[in-house]
């Protein structure tokens, strides 16, 4: 499956894709399509530090 690392850590933060997209600025849709196809590395990075946020806002609150 492509972006493995991608899914797995979003799953493991409790990160839903949709809130990803948001982030993002595009449709949940939009990111689904992405992500069948192996992204970039930049675009990789950017993502997994989307989760990164979206999950340490959840701890602080």
């Amino acid at each position: 499956m492509n972006n493995q690392e991608i899914r797995i850590k979003a799953k493991e933060n409790g990160v839903r894709l949709w809130q990803i997209a948001e982030k993002l600025g595009v449709c949940d849709m939009t990111l689904t399509r992405k992500l069948r196809h192996e992204l970039p590395e930049d675009e990789k990075i950017k993502i997994l530090a989307i989760i990164d946020s979206i999950s340490a806002s959840r701890k602080a609150v």
